[in-house]
């Protein structure tokens, strides 16, 4: 795909010396166009070079006997990286996922920039500490959002079993690690009370929220109602196809108000379904099959936490796919790195996956963003905010 003409940097004109008919030579006067030029653009790399600035601070020896030497301007750091190598860095091992020694490798090779793998991982840190405020800020405002999608997955510190939390907007993604898959660890992140929706699973980790400020998500429940259905009993396995069916035609009729946008009209075509939800989960919750009973009890106790997204369809949808896909890049990085080697390598984490989500779903330049806070920070000055305006 060719750039615009103004992005440019350089064109270089390119005249037929001969006829490819009679191939007689044309005159230098003759060079006039017979028809539109043709555009042939080359995209290539310069050559790339670490700019290395060397401050010498100077020392001058005063009649007094006092010998005073030069400081550092201000915006430049006791650090041998500038704010645009460090938050590349930190990009490279957050947003693609880059090992340390990876990293070291490419900053040689690209670069003629020679590090070693224990100074990146210190740049790593230090880009961590810069975004403590912007973290701390995000934190303190998740629980005031008008609708959360929250999901939790596993992590892991120096070996021991921790979980990575996750509470997403639009236009934030907040991560949290903690040692508990529990509600304290909810609480946490989401609040006690949040003011707004909370979207997620049936996970019990959420079940201090109020079930009217709950939707649970209907994706995860088809997967229960599949699970039903391939039970050995026959009556689970008949009473797991007519759930499957209702799900179907809850996202059926979801799918339609996403086209027509009338709320009256997606009520109405929801309740069949919900009469013959209710309809099937009275029997099933006082039958003898433990499991089919206990997700017919669970149902019906959260009955109101099933159809949020009715009540308020401009808010909240059906599902909790939009936690799922934030959470994504998080668990392919666990994978990628087996978590954490220590606390402090935890918070850092938690924050580089909070300033990467956010600025993706802000379509916004992670690079960009760690250079502006990191030069920032070295100024003396906040880091900015991660909240867009």
């Amino acid at each position: 795909m060719q750039v615009p003409s103004e992005r440019v940097d350089l064109v270089v004109e390119h005249w037929p010396e001969r006829c490819r008919g009679c191939e007689r030579l044309f005159a230098a006067d003759e060079q006039v166009e017979a028809e539109a030029s043709r555009r042939h653009q080359v995209a290539e790399l310069p050559e790339l070079a670490v700019t290395v600035t060397e401050h010498r601070l100077h020392a001058v020896g005063c009649a007094c006997g006092t010998t005073t030497r030069a400081a550092l301007p201000a915006g430049v750091t006791g650090s041998a990286f500038g704010p645009r190598l460090q938050a590349a860095v930190a990009a490279l091992a957050t947003r693609q996922r880059l090992s340390r020694r990876q990293i070291a490798e490419l900053l040689d090779e690209l670069f003629g920039c020679p590090v070693s793998v224990g100074t990146i991982d210190a740049i790593i840190g230090r880009v961590g500490e810069a975004l403590s405020d912007p973290y701390q800020e995000l934190r303190a405002a998740l629980p005031a959002e008008p609708v959360v999608h929250a999901d939790e997955t596993g992590w892991a510190l120096a070996g021991r079993r921790q979980w990575l939390w996750g509470g997403f907007t639009p236009a934030l993604a907040v991560f949290a690690l903690h040692q508990s898959r529990g509600q304290n660890a909810a609480k946490a992140l989401l609040g006690e009370t949040p003011a707004g929706i909370v979207v997620s699973d049936r996970f019990g980790g959420y079940n201090h929220l109020a079930p009217e400020r709950r939707q649970v998500c209907w994706a995860h429940l088809a997967r229960d109602f599949q699970a039903v259905s391939d039970r050995q009993l026959p009556a689970d396995r008949r009473l797991g196809r007519q759930l499957l069916k209702i799900s179907q035609a809850v996202f059926v009729a979801y799918d339609a108000y996403r086209a027509h946008q009338d709320p009256g009209r997606l009520a109405l075509e929801i309740e069949p379904a919900q009469q013959k939800l209710r309809a099937l989960l009275g029997p099933a919750s006082r039958g003898r099959r433990q499991k089919t009973a206990g997700l017919a009890r669970d149902l019906l106790k959260r009955w109101e936490s099933l159809w949020l997204f009715v009540e308020h369809p401009d808010q909240v949808g059906p599902t909790n796919n939009h936690a799922e896909r934030c959470l994504r890049p998080a668990v392919i990085k666990r994978k990628l790195s087996f978590g954490s080697s220590s606390e402090q390598g935890m918070r850092t984490t938690e924050r580089l996956l909070t300033a990467d989500g956010s600025c993706r779903l802000q379509h916004r330049s992670l690079f960009g963003y760690l250079t502006e806070a990191l030069t920032a920070v070295n100024a003396g000055q906040p880091a900015p905010t991660l909240i867009p305006a």
